[in-house]
C-alpha cells in the first residue's frame, strides 16, 4: 500500500497526507501553498482537503488532519492509499517536540505507511527560538525511517519561506518512490 505502478500514478492525483500536532502551521501551509495569500486560520477540526498542481505539473490532492490529542485517534483512517507524507513540527515549540516526535513514531510504524516517503517540515522557522534542522536531526530516530525515502526541511507558513522548496521536495520523493531506492533522502542541512 502507498505505492503505485507508474500507469496507475499518471491517472490520478498523488494523494498527500499532512499531519503534525495542533498548531504547527498545517492548514497556513496548505492555505499558502494554494494561494500565496494571507489566510487566517484556526484549528483544523477534522480535515481540509485542496488540490494543487505544482511547477512539475504533479497533481497533488493534500490532506490536512487535524491535530488536537483527541482527533489522533482517527489519523490511521487517513493513511490508507497515501502517495506521501508530510509531517509538520513546530520547530519554536520544543516543549511539544517530544510528543510530535512520539506522533510521527506511531505513523511511521501504521501498516499503511510501509514504504511511503516522508517529508518532515521544521515550520515556524522566522522564530529567534526555533530549533536548526540539525537540532531536529538529532531528535529523529532514523530507525523510523528505515526502507522508505525521507527529508527534513525547514520553512515558514508564516512568511513563505521554504514553501516552493518543499514542493520540488515533495514531487521528488514522489517521483522517486518507485524506485528501489530506500536511503535517506535528508536534504543538506541549511
Amino acid at each position: 500500500m502507498g505505492t503505485l505502478s507508474s500507469k496507475t500514478w499518471q491517472k490520478r492525483d498523488a494523494r498527500v497526507v499532512m499531519l503534525g500536532l495542533d498548531f504547527a502551521g498545517k492548514s497556513t501551509i496548505l492555505s499558502k501553498l494554494k494561494s500565496d495569500k494571507p489566510v487566517e486560520t484556526s484549528p483544523t477540526i477534522g480535515f481540509n482537503v485542496e488540490s494543487l498542481e505544482t511547477f512539475r505539473h504533479l497533481s497533488l490532492t493534500l490532506w490536512d488532519v487535524g491535530g488536537q490529542g483527541k482527533l489522533r485517534g482517527s489519523w490511521e483512517d487517513y493513511l490508507e492509499d497515501t502517495d506521501a507524507l508530510i509531517f509538520v513540527l513546530d520547530g519554536a515549540d520544543k516543549t511539544r517536540l517530544p510528543e510530535a516526535m512520539a506522533e510521527l513514531e506511531k505513523v511511521l510504524n501504521n501498516i499503511n505507511m510501509t514504504g511511503v516517503p516522508v517529508l518532515v517540515l521544521a515550520n515556524k522557522q522566522e522564530l529567534p527560538e526555533s530549533l536548526s534542522l540539525s537540532e531536529l536531526q538529532e531528535m529523529l530516530n532514523p530507525e523510523w525511517f528505515s526502507g522508505r525515502r525521507w527529508e527534513l526541511r525547514r520553512c515558514s507558513a508564516r512568511t513563505g519561506k521554504g514553501l516552493r522548496e518543499v514542493l520540488m521536495a515533495l514531487a521528488g520523493l514522489l517521483k522517486s518512490r518507485d524506485k528501489n531506492c530506500c536511503e535517506c533522502a535528508c536534504a543538506p542541512l541549511q
